[in-house]
């Protein structure tokens, strides 16, 4: 089972990852421009947040399960947007 302090860490490295790629999508829909390298590395850390959380949600009990759930449709749902925005 997943302990309370490893959900916790996961969750804040999920948070971080947000908030970077907002900053970055942020960024990239004022200047109609993105920095490709910071893009990429806001899509990135997006996507291993994503798979950190799935892997982890494997050994979580069910409160845990729903919290990386909510936590994985945030991710999943700032990938699309910058997804769309970086076409």
């Amino acid at each position: 089972m997943a302990t309370r302090e490893s959900i916790d860490n996961l969750l804040q490295q999920c948070e971080d990852a947000i908030s970077f790629a907002q900053e970055q999508y942020k960024e990239s829909s004022l200047q109609e421009q993105y920095n490709n390298d910071d893009y990429t590395a806001a899509m990135q850390g997006l996507e291993e947040a994503y798979n950190d959380l799935a892997h982890v949600a494997l050994s979580s009990n069910a409160q845990q399960r729903e919290q990386l759930h909510r936590m994985r449709l945030q991710l999943q749902q700032l990938q699309n947007t910058m997804i769309l925005q970086g076409k």
